[in-house]
């Protein structure tokens, strides 16, 4: 498997375990929970738009 395609899965995975822990945050009223939650969708983000950059440079 191609590392940009590798890195684009992992960051969809990244942002939707994100997008789960943020809603679970938000139900449990529990922003430490919450805050993790943004941060890993962040992360799968960032991530998805390193395996574009990789797919543009022909890695």
């Amino acid at each position: 498997m191609k590392s940009s395609t590798r890195d684009k899965a992992q960051g969809k995975l990244h942002e939707v375990k994100g997008q789960a822990k943020e809603v679970a945050g938000k139900l449990t009223d529990n922003p430490k929970v919450e805050a993790e939650g943004v941060g890993e969708k962040l992360v799968g983000k960032v991530q998805g738009k390193i395996s574009q950059i990789k797919k543009v440079l022909g890695d």
